[in-house]
């Protein structure tokens, strides 16, 4: 074993050789399944606390808040240690000591960690659409809009841009129709319901500036070791597409903005997605497309993507296949169902002539597992039993105080914490509204300023008698006409301008303004 290997557990009586998980694969993906209390999360964390020791970034979602313990070194006084020291020994792992690892918390609600932002921009119509678990009308809707926004200029920042561009669209739908297809009104009320829904979840903070850069979750400490970035997920987990849509969206910024690297000595992040199978639950095709696209493509950029979840069978199969990394915990067989998952889960495995797989999946107790990792020339090795190696940080959470200290002494500490609020669609549409109002009233203004016009000149004319008028009269029977050519266009106009055609001008003016703005 080298430094280019993570020791992973395996050796002792009746197990295998050291399993190792060599760094120059890791970008190739994994897997970490079983059932629920069958060691899964101490897999993620002794795997976590490797590649940072080795210079590796990492991010994780911490769904039971287990993993906050990254952060503090394990203690002799820890009740387990007699175990974990035993099961050292045991399986020849002899330079296991307790270590602390450089943490980073973060939380979309920014309570339990530093505030983790995008924009509804760059989350892009897609994750939006699948966000709201939106219809295919609807959807069509959705890109309507970011299409608008896209050609007019306005940054889709928050939920109150996104709001305020449908109410827009809602309004000049026959306009748009025109161009772009059918705008149903119908269709933008169960949008907005539902980003009103969204907001009620915590959605209005998780959209906005400063928006998350990617160069803060692959950061290195000042001792070389890689920062494991861990997410509070335990509030988010209450919103599961949220959940899901926004780790989705993370890889997808990944995937685009990275440059391509080929296949590193070692991965530039690895990227753990906990409760994998809620990612792939009811989605629809265009998306489960997009995620098998990333995953096939993103180790070209440095990227390990693991995939955590209780079955194989939670993961499409186009997604499985790419997945070369795995450790499987116990899978329990009670239903002629869980059968039928335990045969296909040992289906996936290369077989081991020492013994049946499938009775090895059932049979591996706690801390336990069968592993395969990927060889030389990148192909699966052999499936093995093998003893999890004891993690050397602290099994189970920190208190509140040292979370909340390990937040003050972050990096990062006060980048995110304040909102700014730039002008984006909502203020320039609000502005537009505002301008257009104030010419209305400023022709309505004009209107009145002509009839009253008017008036006063019907009023001067009602006078009679004088030597002026008189004369006017005369003047008037010898040209053969009732006023001046001037005269009688002024009286139209004001009589055009006073009915309701003229009104109507004046407002189809107005609004043919603001449409085109």
């Amino acid at each position: 074993m080298t430094e280019t290997d993570i020791f992973v557990g395996g050796a002792g009586e009746g197990y295998a050789a050291p399993q190792v998980l060599r760094l120059r694969y890791a970008n190739r993906h994994g897997l970490i399944a079983g059932a629920t209390g069958t060691g899964k999360t101490v897999t993620l964390q002794i795997l976590a606390e490797s590649f940072s020791a080795r210079g590796v970034p990492v991010f994780l979602a911490d769904v039971k808040g287990d993993l906050s313990g990254l952060a503090r070194a394990g203690s002799p006084a820890f009740k387990l240690h007699d175990a974990f020291t035993s099961r050292a020994a045991t399986i020849g792992f002899t330079d296991y000591s307790y270590a602390a690892f450089p943490v980073t918390f973060w939380d979309l609600f920014g309570q339990n960690g530093h505030p983790v932002r995008t924009t509804v921009a760059e989350m892009g119509p897609l994750l939006v659409s699948r966000l709201l678990d939106a219809t295919e009308a609807q959807e069509g809707i959705i890109n309507i809009a970011f299409r608008i926004a896209d050609e007019q200029g306005m940054p889709l920042l928050d939920l109150k841009d996104l709001q305020a561009l449908l109410v827009w669209v809602g309004e000049n739908g026959d306009a748009l129709s025109l161009r772009y297809g059918n705008v149903s009104k119908a269709s933008i009320g169960a949008i907005q319901r539902r980003l009103l829904v969204l907001e009620n979840q915590g959605g209005k903070q998780i959209f906005g500036e400063p928006a998350l850069e990617l160069s803060d979750i692959m950061r290195t400490d000042t001792d070389g070791r890689g920062r494991i970035n861990i997410l509070d997920a335990g509030t988010l987990m209450s919103s599961p597409k949220l959940y899901a849509t926004f780790l989705l969206w993370l890889l997808s910024e990944l995937f685009e903005e990275l440059p391509e690297v080929g296949d590193p000595d070692k991965p530039k992040l690895v990227f753990f997605f906990d409760e994998a199978h809620l990612l792939f639950d009811d989605a629809p095709k265009a998306l489960v497309d997009k995620v098998e696209q990333v995953a096939r493509l993103i180790r070209s950029k440095g990227v390990g993507v693991y995939f955590i979840t209780q079955t194989p069978d939670d993961i499409p199969e186009d997604v499985l296949g790419q997945l070369g990394n795995r450790v499987q915990h116990a899978l329990r067989a009670f239903t002629a169902r869980d059968q039928k998952a335990l045969a296909r889960a040992a289906d996936t495995y290369r077989d081991n002539p020492r013994f049946d797989t499938e009775v090895a999946i059932r049979e591996v107790g706690v801390g336990e597992a069968v592993t395969s990792f990927l060889v030389e020339k990148g192909a699966p090795g052999v499936v093995e039993r093998t003893l999890i190696r004891p993690p050397s940080s602290q099994l189970g959470p920190i208190t509140d105080a040292e979370r909340r200290a390990v937040i003050d002494n972050s990096p990062i500490a006060g980048k995110y914490e304040a909102v700014k609020d730039r002008t984006s669609a909502f203020e320039m549409l609000t502005a537009r509204a505002e301008q257009a109002a104030q010419e209305a009233a400023a022709a309505e203004a004009r209107e009145q300023q002509a009839e009253a016009a008017e008036r006063e000149f019907r009023a001067g004319r009602r006078y009679s008698g004088t030597a002026v008028e008189r004369s006017t009269s005369q003047s008037t029977r010898r040209t053969g006409r009732g006023d001046s050519f001037g005269e009688a266009m002024t009286k139209v106009v004001i009589k055009e301008l006073k009915g309701t055609t003229g009104r109507r001008i004046v407002r189809g003016i107005l609004g043919g303004l603001f449409r085109g703005r």
